[in-house]
Formats: structure tokens, sequence, C-alpha cells
């Protein structure tokens, strides 16, 4: 790791070096691991996305139907079964925590880091390699979405290896092999990307190469793709889900590829809305600590088959997503295992002193977090929640005084020209220093979370009393209880479920009056409105939590 950097390399294609992995490269890989890993379990789920998949992972491992997705009892089918599937399996093997629910996106953010480190490798070289996975490893976005349960860190790594697929296929290609196993693993990424997501998976590949082809107007790739065997094996994995899912659910097919990916795509009634810059800032903000080296990616050379290919790949996920009526940050994820590739090829080739230039960047920004909290007492004085607030600026303070002592201890070893350990250096300490910002924001994640509400309702845990969610509805209700609750006059994204099966829910306040007044023992979940409706009509009923935003009552 200590191997001097000269003052510029040729943007000439490197060779990849031969040589083992050096015991640093493998312990760093294990203390990487076992923080990324470790830290999973620390924060409770929070609402909706984490709830949301937590809970019909939870369904699944408990009806053991792992083929017709369940939302809180209610079939959903917004999305392919790959991500409840890991979650249903984790939580089998290591029981149902919040370790488990995240496992998965835990696991596919090690994936993305390990995959794109060894393409880099094998690419150009063994320190091209080395500096690919740390800026995987450190880069904000990655290290976001990995510790928060969404089904976007498994789309990125199944598109990363569709990516590092193609790219290593043809790197197979072009020194003589025709008939690269790559190329088969770029068509298994290919299949559980579509399982992960959808027709998505399928398209940003197939576009990529498709314009990759026309601009180089090279389609020798095409000759490499091995349609016969790797269509088959697209096949064996994407088909029979859909295929049994469709038999046992005959809507199916309309709802998931028409309503959830074209009308999804072009209808804003999603309240997703953005304007067309509306990923600019989550861009700008998921590279750091490497933001202000974005302009060295866009100068690639067209002969350069791997780093164009890259190239267009980060910026048709950019364009793509920027298109559509419904946007969320997360969903420009794919983008950044190219930008790190690309990245560390600069990196390689670069000089120490104009690396030395973009630590500014990084420290600007956690210089923001250090002075954040020497105006605490302003700041803590003006949220609802101080202890809260003081909680967050703590671990903010933390996170920045670590990456400022990295950063000046990068300067001293950027003289030295130890350019890959300067790296290595920063991105990681970036990296530690996001997970220490997240878990200091657990005190705000509490108040969308239900982990603490169901201590206060024992009774709860009992299968035979049931509990109502009216007119409003917490994610991770259901996966705290350990079982579904019952909705009442809301609809939201379980419009489907409800419709073909209305005897699991009410579809009227009215309804529920009379079964509460029969129940012996019931809970209710409810929005602060709805509360003071019920209790002008003289519900029985007991407050056991209220806050501005919820309140938990029971049956007395």
């Amino acid at each position: 790791m200590n191997r001097r950097c000269p003052s510029r390399r040729p943007l000439a294609a490197a060779t990849p070096q031969a040589g083992r992995a050096q015991p640093w490269l493998l312990l760093g890989l294990l203390a990487l691991a076992l923080v990324w890993l470790g830290s999973l379990a620390t924060r409770s789920l929070i609402t909706p996305d984490e709830g949301r998949y937590a809970t019909i992972s939870l369904g699944m491992l408990q009806s053991g139907n792992w083929i017709t997705p369940r939302l809180n009892g209610l079939l959903y089918f917004e999305k392919p079964p790959l991500q409840y599937w890991g979650g249903a399996l984790a939580m089998a093997l290591f029981g149902v925590n919040d370790f488990s629910a995240r496992l998965w996106s835990g696991l596919a953010g090690l994936a993305t880091v390990a995959l794109v480190g060894h393409t880099g490798r094998r690419l150009w070289g063994e320190r091209a390699g080395r500096l690919a996975w740390v800026v995987m490893a450190g880069t904000t976005w990655l290290v976001l979405n990995s510790h928060f349960l969404s089904l976007d860190a498994g789309l990125c790594a199944t598109l990363t290896l569709a990516l590092c697929g193609f790219l290593l296929a043809q790197h197979d290609q072009a020194r003589g092999q025709a008939r690269s196993p790559w190329m088969l693993a770029a068509w298994l990424g290919l299949a559980l990307a579509v399982l992960s997501k959808g027709l998505v998976g399928l398209l940003i590949p197939g576009a990529v190469l498709v314009l990759h082809s026309l601009w180089r107007l090279d389609f020798r790739i095409w000759r490499a793709m091995r349609w016969l065997s790797g269509g088959l094996l697209f096949m064996l994995v994407t088909v029979p889900w859909f295929w049994v899912v469709s038999r046992h659910n005959p809507d199916f097919a309309w709802f998931f590829f028409i309503h959830e990916h074209f009308d999804r795509y072009l209808d804003p009634s999603h309240n997703r809305e953005g304007p067309w810059w509306y990923f600019l800032p989550f861009l700008a903000l998921g590279f750091m600590p490497w933001t202000s080296a974005l302009p060295w990616l866009a100068r690639v050379r067209r002969a350069d088959f791997a780093e164009g290919f890259l190239l267009l790949w980060a910026g048709f996920v950019l364009l793509f997503f920027s298109a559509s009526s419904s946007k969320l940050p997360s969903y420009i994820l794919p983008m950044f295992p190219a930008l790190a590739l690309l990245l560390a090829r600069r990196l390689d080739q670069t000089s120490c002193r104009a690396l030395a230039r973009h630590l500014w960047l990084p420290l600007l920004f956690w210089g923001l977090g250090l002075g954040a909290w020497f105006g605490a007492e302003s700041l803590v004085a003006a949220d609802s929640s101080p202890a809260i607030a003081r909680q967050l600026l703590d671990g903010l303070a933390l996170a920045s005084v670590l990456f400022v002592l990295a950063a000046v201890l990068a300067w001293r070893l950027l003289r030295q020209e130890r350019k890959t350990l300067a790296v290595a250096l920063v991105a990681l300490t970036h990296g530690l220093g996001v997970l220490i910002a997240l878990q200091a924001h657990d005190g705000y994640g509490l108040q969308k979370s239900s982990a603490a509400l169901v201590h206060l309702i024992p009774q709860a845990r009992d299968p035979a009393v049931p509990v109502y969610a009216l007119r409003s509805y917490d994610q991770t209700l259901p996966f705290y209880l350990g079982r579904p609750v019952t909705l009442v006059d809301y609809v939201d994204e379980f419009e489907f479920g409800e419709t073909h099966e209305p005897g699991r829910w009410l579809p009227r306040l009215e309804d529920f009056v009379p079964r509460w007044n029969a129940e012996p023992q019931a809970v209710a979940y409810m929005e602060p409105a709805t509360h003071e409706l019920l209790s002008k009509l003289g519900l029985p009923m007991r407050t056991v939590y209220e806050d501005d935003r919820r309140v938990l009552v029971v049956k007395p």
C-alpha cells in the first residue's frame, strides 16, 4: 500500500500487474466487513421503506409462502421478490431483528465493493484495484444505502455484476478468450436485477450496450454475448417466479408490468416529482469525499472500451431517472460503481500534488459538522427534542474530528507520495464518519419507528388481541408486533390488496366503532385528529402513548 506515485502517468491502457493480495488488504477487508455488518444492528427500523420490506420478508417466513408477497397480510405486487427472499432467509438464520432485516442490503453493499475492486484490478492493475475498492467502500451513497433497508442496494449489486461482467468479458475477448465466463456472470446479473426491481434491471444495461456500440461504431461485443447459454440462464433465473405468481394471481401481470413500470415512470400522481436537476445535489453529496474530482471522469477516449462504457453507464442512469415522473434520492445509486471505477483509474494516473487539492472540499463538508457542534447551544434550544438534537450534533462532531485528523495525515502521506495509503485513509474515514452520523441520527429515527411503542402494549403480543390502524399506518408496526394489523379507512399503496381481499380491512371509520365496542381487548394506532374525533364519540379507550404525530390506545 506504500507504493510511490509519479508526478503524472499517461492515459495509455495499463497492463494488469500480477501479484498476490498482501496481508494488509485481507485485514482491511475483514475489518471493513465487521464494521459494515455490525453497524446494521445498532438502529431501529424506520417508516416507510424499512418497515415495509421487513414486514413483507417476515410475512413470507411466517406463512411459508415464498411466491406471493404480502404487506401487512395484503397482496403486494409492486416489486419482485429477491429482496424479500433475502430478508426472510436472514430472519430464519439469525432471528427476527433489525440486523436480519437489513442484512441483505449490507451484503449487497459489500458485494458491490468486492466486484468494483476485482474489476479495477483485472482491467488496470493491482493498485487500481485497491484504489477502486477503498473508493467504493467510502462513497457516501453506497454506505448510506447499504445500511438502510430498501431495494436499491440489492439492485445496485446485481447491476454491478452485470456491468463488471460485460467489462471483464470484453477484456477477455480483447486478450483472445472468445467465450469468457464473465459474460455468463453478466447474464446472471441481469436476471437478478430483474428479480430485484423489475424491467429496469434489463433496460439500463441494454440501453448502455446499444448507445456504447453506436458511439464507438463497434458491435463486436454483441458477437461475444453468448446469446444461447446466457439467454437460457436468464430465463431459468427469472421465468419460474413470474410464471408461478401469475398463475396464482391472474391480475399480477397487468399490475406489475403496466402499473408499476410504465404508469409509475410516466405518471406524476405518485407524489415523487422533482425538477430536472433533482438528482444533482444527491450526486454531489453521494460521491463525497471525491465530488470535486467528478470533472476528471468525463475525460475519456472513445477508443477505450471500459472507460467509455463506464461513463455512458453513469450518464444514462442519471438521465433516465431524471426524466422519470417518480424520483427518489436512492434511484441513482447504480451509477456510483461506474464512477468509482473511473475515479480509481484517474487516481492511479494523477499526481499526488493534484490529488491533495481535492481534499479541501470534504474537509469543508466535515468542517460544517464541527461548526454546528460549536453552535450547539442555539441549535439545541431551537429543537423540539433537545436531547436528540444534542446526540446528533455530538455524533457529527466526532465524525468531523476523525475526518479532519485523517485529512491532515493524508496530506502528509501525499507529500511523501504514498498515494494509495492516503486515498484509503480519506475514503474509509469518510465512510466511518457517515456511519457515526447515521447512528447519531437514531434518536430522530425512533420518532418514525414503532420499536419503542410495542413495549408499551404487551397485550398486543397476544394474537387474540386485535390491533387496528385508523386512517394512518406505521410501516414498522407489523414488523415489531410480529403480525399484521387491521387497516381502517386507509388505502395508499394497499389499493390492489384491499380491492382483491376486501375482508381483510375496514373501509370506513364507522365500521370500526361497533367492532371496537364488541372486543374484550383491543389496541389502536391513529393520528391525533382521529383520536380527537373518537373521543368526542365517547369511544372507550385509554391512551398509552401520544405525541404530535401518533396516538396509541387500548380498550380499557
